[in-house]
């Protein structure tokens, strides 16, 4: 599918890790909430947005073909492609980078895990890059009070200057590209191997929707969100 003039963005999902810290079962991507696959809840979201011509999802091992029947009935406005992901989420990342459609000068990087972030949060993230920002990511304000714990004791933390990192994360796509092939070692973040190249990060307000799905309980607090936002609220497990 061709991108209109509007449509200039590919949203990568790198979606193939465990979820150890959910527990027993399915890899995380794959874990239902109301009665859908998490990633499947994720990759409507972004193909929803205006601004998203491709998804690319970066599928568990050896799940490549039950990921692309999941979600060829749900993403009718942009072209899906799925790759099979790595050992690291950065090497899934990499892996759905290089799959990714050439005439899209706009990449978001977004968590299978964060499957109720808006169509919205990803369309405020992608124009941000257009306006010219290298890196992008969407921050909330920590509302708790933070201490610092040493072994010597703890001290508070000053919490206006602190945010909390959500995604989608939005970058320009010969930046990331570069970010991927200097990186020595692992992150979980794409906006910090951004920054070792000492690039800026510019931030944008976040969404309390796109809360990431880590561990069982988490599954409980998006089940109620997506019964509050008039969604499907069956079991979360």
């Amino acid at each position: 599918m061709r991108p209109n003039s509007t449509q200039d963005t590919v949203a990568l999902v790198p979606a193939a890790g465990r979820g150890e810290r959910l527990g027993p079962g399915a890899p995380k991507s794959l874990r239902h909430l109301g009665g859908e696959p998490l990633v499947v809840h994720a990759v409507r979201r972004l193909a929803t947005a205006s601004s998203v011509a491709a998804v690319v999802v970066a599928a568990p091992p050896g799940a490549s073909e039950t990921v692309r029947e999941l979600l060829a009935p749900v993403v009718m406005t942009a072209e899906l492609i799925v790759v099979e992901g790595g050992d690291t989420r950065q090497a899934s990342v990499a892996a759905a980078l290089a799959a990714a459609p050439g005439h899209c000068d706009i990449v978001l990087v977004h968590d299978a895990a964060r499957a109720l972030a808006p169509p919205e949060l990803a369309d405020a993230v992608a124009a941000a890059v257009r306006d010219g920002h290298p890196a992008v990511v969407p921050v909330l304000p920590v509302v708790d009070t933070v201490r610092q714990v040493t072994a010597s004791g703890s001290s508070t933390i000053d919490r206006e200057a602190l945010r909390l990192v959500q995604t989608p994360q939005g970058f320009s796509r010969s930046v990331l590209a570069k970010a991927h092939a200097e990186c020595d070692d692992a992150l979980t973040d794409d906006a910090g191997l951004v920054e070792r190249l000492g690039l800026p990060v510019h931030t944008v307000p976040g969404h309390p929707n796109a809360l990431k799905v880590t561990r069982p309980f988490d599954l409980v607090v998006a089940s109620a969100v997506l019964a509050a936002e008039g969604g499907m609220a069956g079991s979360p497990v």
